[in-house]
């Protein structure tokens, strides 16, 4: 399976996906687009998902973005009105569920950026909320080298992400920094040693999936939808997400655990 949900036992609640083609730099093809788009489809149904994790197998790449001897191709020839392997059309169709530009995931994503992140690879991450990289990770925005527009979350988020400046150098000149640098501009959250970037991302991800997970969500779509509102909207805003909240059967719940010094049990209501 070219991308890999698993439910590790050790990490209640928390969904690891992995995408599974190291001998082509985790590149998404379109079985691969297909799968990690049905794994996001599980991961926003299931209720007893509070997190997930994203990485890539192997040690060279997290993924290398759009495989250019079958996705970009095919891409091509859809947009010149030609006819496309059926396979293809299908991949091409999971691209936008796959990459999470037109699906909300509504869980938080963390990524263990165990090697390259280019192009479509960087993009996707932009779509993560918390991310670690190995020493050895590079990161770049390819698109305009090759001829094409970044039509993912680039354009969109990045500049929202981290400083102007260093979000036009990533788009506009394709050229890659090291992780060092990716840390120092804010795009990653930390650098940690490659043999552990994985257990460090999914200790934070089980520090998610211990809190309130209704709470969790409704803060992660609070961030996200109140970033582009005027100050006195967003003020508003929150208020109207958080006054449910203050009276779910969660916030009751853990009043009377911290009363009576145990762990919560969260029913997500």
């Amino acid at each position: 399976m070219p991308a890999r949900l698993e439910l590790p036992v050790d990490h209640p609640h928390v969904a690891l996906v992995t995408l599974d083609r190291p001998e082509r730099a985790n590149a998404l093809d379109p079985p691969t687009l297909v799968e990690l788009a049905g794994a996001w489809k599980r991961v926003a149904d299931d209720d007893e998902i509070r997190c997930a994790v994203l990485t890539g197998r192997g040690d060279r790449a997290f993924c290398g973005g759009m495989d250019m001897r079958t996705t970009i191709p095919a891409s091509q020839a859809l947009a010149r009105g030609e006819r496309i392997d059926a396979a293809d059309f299908e991949g091409l169709r999971a691209l936008a569920t796959a990459t999470l530009t037109a699906f909300d995931l509504r869980k938080p994503l963390v990524c263990a950026i165990n090697g390259h992140a280019r192009a479509v690879g960087l993009d996707l991450m932009l779509a993560s909320e918390i991310r670690y990289a190995a020493p050895h990770a590079t990161f770049a925005l390819e698109e305009v080298a090759r001829g094409l527009y970044p039509t993912g979350h680039a354009t969109v988020l990045l500049a929202r992400q981290i400083g102007w400046v260093y979000a036009q150098e990533l788009l506009l000149t394709a050229r890659p920094v090291n992780a060092a640098r990716a840390e120092r501009i804010g795009l990653v959250n930390a650098v940690v040693e490659a043999e552990v970037v994985l257990e460090t991302a999914l200790a934070t991800a089980d520090a998610i999936a211990a809190n309130a997970p209704l709470a969790v969500q409704e803060t992660r779509r609070g961030v996200r939808e109140l970033l582009g509102l005027p100050l006195e909207v967003a003020y508003a805003r929150q208020e109207e997400i958080g006054r449910p909240l203050r009276a779910s059967r969660d916030a009751a719940e853990a009043t009377r655990a911290f009363t009576e010094k145990r762990e919560p049990h969260w029913e997500g209501r």
